[in-house]
């Protein structure tokens, strides 16, 4: 199980989305948070909401469909930028900061080159005569 999470994880911006993650829950959080906590209320309360969710669904699409990870890192970037504005100064500075990480981290991430065969051997005497009475 282990080994084949590491496979998985490895053959995809994991840590990126991972990143944008944690950051969409901390600035929905701190939307959440108490009216004495909350810095900025953000333009007319839709766009708190709207910019988290935004960014956990292109985390969740970075680990689900990496191809298309240029495009989901550039909106999270984008909607982590957002956040300023809109969610207590990007979730208290700490998800704006997550969020920009993880989407620098998800734009840079290149998948593995195909692993190249091992080179064959030179056959020996032996394995050739075994060779060449196998094809008679």
């Amino acid at each position: 199980m282990r080994r084949s999470f590491r496979g998985w994880r490895r053959s995809r911006p994991f840590w990126g989305g991972l990143f944008i993650v944690v950051a969409a829950v901390e600035i929905f959080l701190t939307v959440k948070a108490p009216l004495p906590v909350v810095v900025h209320v953000g333009m007319q309360g839709l766009a708190g909401f709207l910019v988290p969710i935004i960014m956990l669904l292109c985390g969740v699409l970075l680990w689900f469909t990496p191809a298309n990870r240029t495009f989901y890192s550039i909106l999270a970037l984008l909607m982590a930028f957002a956040s300023w504005v809109t969610s207590n100064l990007g979730g208290f500075l700490i998800g704006l900061l997550l969020g920009m990480i993880g989407g620098s981290l998800a734009f840079s991430w290149q998948p593995a080159p195909p692993r190249k065969p091992a080179p064959a051997l030179p056959p020996d005497a032996d394995t050739a005569e075994l060779t060449e009475r196998a094809e008679r």
